[in-house]
């Protein structure tokens, strides 16, 4: 993660209950700064997740009650649990400020998919964070004369992939060193833009549209036949059918702009559906991120594309 100042976690902790928002707004700015997640468990004390774990909270000893899981979640959601827990088919919905609230419990499945959840037992709030000017670093190494070539960032999960995109998108949208460029997000997951009420909660750029909540390839064929984009953008390229999109659209002439988990280009090519994309010639461009000594570093490798 990529940490800052401490106001988003004041703004998550703004979304919980009484008795765990005061403990929590008690802690240093240190620690408020470098939070990652707030882990509620039943039967256990709450715990808050930094970069070096997970630690219990000053003044939060006690275990968590069911009763208190469903306080936090009608506080969260400003009494609309039920609906947000009609909407957890990928084990989480999104939170006013782009926080992310995780959920267990007993999987109410209809027709082979999960529809809802009861008897809840854990949640997991995660603390948004932006990191403006992360893809300076990289921005001006994604150029191939006066266009953006296609480009996939790679990591690990939780080496800060999304927040390189992130930045990226609202790069390119706000014209930074460059014209700026009609960007259409594609954010299945809400990870991108955490939109809230149809306003995004991260800064995405002037000039971007998102079409949330919706499969990656179905958003990505949405944006591409309605809003005219210049690039588009998708977080994790998971399956056969969003690689059917991008060759669509990289075939229309749209820049495109991903990220895939992989340790580099050498573990991308020993995944079929991976090696797709590659042997296909749709990206130009592949930024790697190690972290050396806590440090992310950025490594960017020009690929030969195919014909658009």
């Amino acid at each position: 993660m990529i940490h800052g100042d401490t106001r988003r976690f004041r703004q998550a902790a703004a979304l919980l209950p009484p008795a765990l928002r005061g403990p929590l707004e008690r802690l240093d700015q240190s620690a408020q700064a470098r939070a990652e997640e707030l882990r509620l468990r039943a039967g256990r004390p709450p715990s808050l997740v930094l970069p070096e774990g997970e630690r219990g909270i000053p003044g939060c000893s006690g275990p968590i009650r069911p009763q208190d899981l469903g306080m936090v979640l009608e506080v969260a959601t400003q009494a609309s649990a039920h609906t947000a827990l009609s909407q957890v088919r990928e084990g989480f919905f999104t939170l006013r400020g782009g926080h992310r609230m995780g959920i267990c419990g007993t999987g109410v499945v209809k027709e082979g998919a999960v529809c809802n959840l009861r008897h809840i037992s854990s949640l997991s709030l995660r603390i948004a964070h932006e990191a403006p000017g992360a893809a300076v670093p990289v921005l001006d190494r994604l150029w191939v004369g006066r266009r953006l070539a296609n480009t996939l960032i790679l990591s690990p999960p939780g080496w800060g992939k999304t927040t390189l995109l992130r930045d990226l998108i609202r790069l390119l949208s706000d014209g930074s060193a460059r014209p700026a460029l009609r960007v259409g997000v594609a954010d299945e997951r809400g990870e991108l833009a955490g939109m809230w009420n149809g306003v995004p909660q991260f800064d995405i750029g002037r000039q971007t549209d998102v079409m949330d909540g919706c499969p990656k390839n179905v958003g990505l064929l949405m944006l591409l036949r309605g809003m005219n984009p210049q690039v588009l953008s998708a977080d994790e390229i998971t399956a056969p059918e969003d690689i059917e999109a991008l060759e669509l659209a990289s075939n229309c002439g749209v820049a495109l702009v991903c990220t895939a988990h992989a340790a580099g280009l050498e573990d991308l090519r020993r995944r079929p559906l991976y090696r797709r994309l590659l042997d296909r010639g749709i990206f130009g461009r592949v930024v790697t991120i190690r972290l050396e000594e806590g440090v992310r570093r950025y490594t960017v490798t020009p690929l030969e594309e195919g014909p658009c």
